[in-house]
């Protein structure tokens, strides 16, 4: 089940991408008389599951379910329609409008999918607004994961600045974004009290970005034990622990934070341990039974979480800088890969890395979060300047408006070929690296 709703999100997040995209093509076209002979959600090789005439446009929906297109009379397109190309030029036709007419036609669908991305991220805010942990409510510090050792963190820490960036905000991928991508160099964190700097090693950017680590964070929160309720038909509940319950020990091994306990739990699936908790200013005791999945029946005290809220006009801003910041940091990371500092085959992935980042449990503020984020990575991708991509046509259609020449026909097809070979080429590499992976 978990894998059929990667799937369904991962479908449902392209079409609405696609659609809205191809949208962007062909709203303009028609506003410049342009025939519009094709728009399909989804490729269609062959056949297609639906499809219906309206007007001089085919509407329909392909049998592989990524990607889609507008098939736009009198254009070098995907489809390679040369026999159309043939005929002489028709006043309906791509070929025949102006320059200018063309142009603003091409760039439509990135300037939608820009648009969808800072709207997405603008009505997330104004829906859920951010919540986030201030650094000076997580009192007790942090728990060290792995990578967190390779910077020579402790537990205990309590991060005060990356580089320049004052750390306001209990946030690892923060810590992470600005050593990989602002190539921050030093961490100031506070331990035992005092203040130390902290260098980031050579070579920590190519560790932290290895696939196989792109799901590790370098800390967590680190939270005192509490029991806060007991669930009444948990094993806790059944033994007689009781809400607000202190645990201090569990099979007589001390335990002062939550992740101690539950290691332990985990270690200890399916046995009856001793669980030693103060009540008040009593120190009790209970045979507790730890379920095969390492839990008693307890909800354990949080962190208290700060929160801000947007209004609707509010969102907008907040919504186009965090587009803004998204795309700033991508080309950072592409700077990086060209600079050999984070590895291509670490970082490309085809539709199966982009399905793993859905949750399993369709969380719609993940689903929205990944899909704003991949509307405005589609349109950086479309506006690169490599033929059979919009950028690649809009290369073409500023030298026509500069020079008053436009490229011939014949070499917008063989280009069109190059750029399709390319592309293929890329998604291939891309679908290897995802199958090696895997297995």
């Amino acid at each position: 089940m978990d894998k059929i709703n990667l799937a369904l999100q991962l479908i449902l997040s392209l079409s609405i991408l696609v659609v809205l995209h191809e949208l962007g093509h062909y709203l303009p076209a028609k506003w410049f008389k342009t025939r519009v002979e094709k728009f399909y959600l989804f490729f269609d090789p062959y056949f297609s599951i639906f499809k219906k005439k309206i007007g001089e446009t085919e509407w329909g929906i392909g049998w592989i379910p990524f990607g889609g297109y507008v098939k736009i009379a009198g254009m070098i397109d995907e489809s390679m329609d040369k026999e159309q190309m043939k005929q002489p030029p028709q006043p309906w036709e791509f070929r025949s409008k102006k320059a200018w007419q063309r142009l603003i036609i091409m760039v439509g669908g990135v300037t939608v999918n820009f648009i969808l991305g800072i709207l997405i991220f603008s009505m997330m805010m104004f829906y859920w607004g951010e919540s986030y942990l201030k650094t000076s409510d997580v009192r007790d510090g942090m728990v060290v994961d792995s990578l967190g050792l390779l910077l020579d963190l402790k537990d205990g820490d309590k991060v005060l600045k990356v580089g320049t960036l004052p750390m306001e905000k209990f946030n690892a991928a923060l810590v992470t974004n600005e050593i990989i991508i602002n190539q921050a160099n030093t961490i100031v964190v506070e331990r035992n009290g005092k203040e130390e700097t902290l260098q980031v090693p050579d070579g920590f950017v190519t560790e932290m970005t290895k696939y196989e680590n792109r799901k590790k964070s370098l800390f967590y929160p680190r939270v005192e034990l509490d029991v806060k309720k007991v669930v009444p038909e948990g094993n806790a509940g059944k033994a007689g622990l009781e809400d607000n319950a202190k645990i201090i020990a569990v099979g007589g091994t001390p335990v002062l934070f939550q992740h101690e306990f539950k290691k332990i739990l985990q270690d200890k699936k399916g046995q009856t341990l001793d669980f030693t908790y103060m009540l008040g200013q009593d120190t009790l005791h209970k045979d507790i039974a730890v379920s095969d999945n390492g839990t008693i029946g307890i909800e354990l005290e949080g962190l208290p979480v700060s929160y801000q809220k947007y209004g609707f006009f509010e969102s907008f801003p907040k919504g186009a800088s965090m587009a803004v910041n998204f795309l700033s940091s991508q080309l950072k990371a592409f700077g990086q890969m060209f600079s050999g500092k984070i590895k291509a085959k670490d970082s490309l992935g085809s539709v199966f890395s982009i399905a793993g980042m859905f949750d399993t449990g369709w969380d719609w503020r993940i689903f929205w979060n990944i899909t704003a984020s991949l509307s405005i990575l589609l349109a950086f991708f479309n506006l690169l300047p490599i033929p059979a991509l919009d950028g690649g046509y809009v290369m073409f259609l500023i030298w026509e408006v500069i020079t008053g020449k436009a490229p011939s026909d014949k070499f917008m097809e063989i280009v069109n070929y190059i750029g399709f070979i390319i592309l293929m080429g890329l998604m291939l590499f891309a679908i290897g690296l995802d199958v090696s992976r895997w297995f």
